[in-house]
């Protein structure tokens, strides 16, 4: 899709843009368009990859006017939101990092080494967490208790294994973490659930200032939205976070930290099962790559 294109799709509904567009085409589910307004303000446009995304966009919807209420940070207010474009005003900050669609190259907008991170990212993260459960379930979002954890990931393990392969190390290491019991919390909460730095925006001294890109929020397992942070930052900036997070009254387990390593672990397992839910042929080579059948 052109700009001329894109233009008339905005215009459809109700947007009419100036300018040029620049396409980031690193998004699963969406292409993503930034471009401005006639009145010169900036907005970002999101357009389906594919057919069928309907009850997605509405339920991030939801989930945005959701926590739009609980957070302090910023997050997308979506002014448009259909089954051919989902738009909004461009937040105010950049992500923390982000990769370049070809040869992904990691550019951060944000000193990597900041103070300022951890504690505002525990910070965001304690009040996300305590989204209030009713409110969850008012909104008819997907809920994960306690007791169902282990039977998705046990779930997923199968249909993955069966539908695309899983190495014998990787099917050794997901089973041990699913029968190890003390790893695993009694309780959950509103997470994020695709929680990294790159869905995380920061002013440019490191403090966070929003979060996007929430279709996979539910009520689930908290490490969770840990487990992006250590794959970026490491063991140590992960222990600090959770520190933090406790300090701020965040409610923990003390096999957090194990298991959000296993979490961390578990990412080929959860792109093998959006590979086979899209059935889309470059995702499907992608998850066997990592998990190691390709």
């Amino acid at each position: 899709m052109g700009f001329n294109d894109l233009r008339q799709l905005a215009e459809n509904h109700g947007l009419r843009l100036a300018g040029e567009v620049q396409f980031n085409e690193m998004g699963i589910d969406f292409r993503v368009g930034f471009a401005t307004d006639q009145q010169g303000r900036p907005w970002v446009l999101r357009i389906p990859r594919r057919a069928g995304l309907d009850e997605q966009i509405l339920q991030e919807q939801r989930i945005l006017q959701l926590v739009g209420k609980h957070l302090s940070v910023q997050v997308p207010d979506w002014q448009i939101a259909t089954s051919e474009l989902v738009a909004y005003p461009l937040l105010r900050d950049q992500p923390a990092l982000t990769f370049d669609a070809q040869t992904y190259a990691v550019s951060w907008h944000m000193d990597q080494h900041s103070p300022r991170y951890v504690p505002s990212l525990a910070r965001a993260l304690v009040e996300l967490h305590a989204v209030p459960r009713a409110e969850v379930r008012e909104n008819n979002l997907k809920i994960v208790e306690p007791v169902g954890l282990r039977a998705e990931i046990a779930a997923r393990l199968q249909l993955v294994k069966s539908e695309l392969g899983l190495s014998h190390a990787l099917e050794i290491r997901y089973n041990k973490w699913l029968d190890n019991d003390a790893l695993w919390p009694d309780f959950t909460r509103f997470i994020h659930g695709d929680l990294y730095a790159g869905h995380v925006l920061t002013t440019p001294d490191g403090t966070v200032s929003g979060i996007i890109d929430w279709s996979t929020a539910h009520l689930g397992d908290i490490a969770q939205d840990f487990s992006g942070h250590v794959t970026v930052f490491g063991e140590a900036s992960l222990k600090a976070l959770i520190a933090e997070y406790r300090r701020l009254g965040g409610h923990t387990w003390d096999q957090l930290f194990a298991q959000t390593i296993e979490r961390a672990a578990a990412a080929p397992l959860a792109y093998g099962f959006f590979a086979v839910e899209t059935q889309d042929a470059a995702h499907i080579s992608g998850a066997k790559a990592q998990l190691g059948v390709a």
